[in-house]
């Protein structure tokens, strides 16, 4: 088996639930990197930092760090506080920002260092570890997307509408492939799966059986 198994796509793909589970039958560690630019969007937040205006400077004084699956900041676990909708939100526009990838590349890097791992982003085939044997590049159509957010509810404000979903995702999909830093793009050599109208069951048994 590999020592790393890269998944990545776009927002609401369904990529957190199914690396978490495809983790879970490979007896790999699950590490999510967007927990990281969301860590930061919390960060910047909660110190009065506008996410435009967060500078090499202020990433110097922050100490972000997996122990093992567990993701700190500045010595505090961050859990529920990274489902705020604030928070991806800022995640979308922090990680345009080139020196903080370059930033939280090492601490990406890291996380595979002593244990095997699943790892879900945006650029993890093509970036993070571009020599990664087991690439997939998880997909779904927006509407389909847009569905499933609305299903799922938690990170969601209450009066949001399937269009007004639908239009943030769209735009967020813009702002990702349109970086100037690693844009969101499928690697040469990943696998595409896409989980229109498969379950989640379905989607993790393909990629499972790509890894054994």
């Amino acid at each position: 088996m590999s020592t790393v198994v890269a998944i990545d796509g776009p927002a609401g793909a369904g990529k957190s639930t199914v690396a978490r589970m495809v983790a879970d039958r490979l007896n790999y560690a699950y590490i999510n990197t967007g927990s990281l630019y969301r860590a930061l969007a919390y960060t910047a937040m909660t110190s009065g930092v506008a996410f435009k205006d967060i500078t090499p400077e202020f990433l110097e004084k922050q100490k972000l760090e997996f122990r093992g699956v567990d993701l700190y900041c500045n010595g505090k676990k961050l859990e529920s506080e990274l489902r705020k909708p604030e928070c991806a939100v800022g995640a979308s526009i922090i990680s345009a920002l080139p020196f903080v990838r370059d930033y939280l590349l090492p601490v990406q890097r890291n996380a595979a260092l002593d244990q095997w791992i699943v790892m879900e982003g945006r650029d993890i085939g093509t970036v993070i570890f571009p020599d990664a044997e087991k690439k997939f590049f998880v997909t779904a159509s927006p509407e389909e997307r847009a569905r499933r957010r609305m299903a799922q509810g938690g990170e969601i404000s209450g009066d949001a509408t399937f269009e007004s979903i639908l239009a943030d995702i769209k735009a967020r999909d813009e702002r990702d492939m349109n970086r100037a830093i690693a844009p969101l793009r499928q690697a040469e050599d990943a696998v595409l799966i896409d989980t229109t109208g498969l379950s989640i069951d379905e989607v993790v048994a393909k990629i499972t059986s790509y890894c054994r």
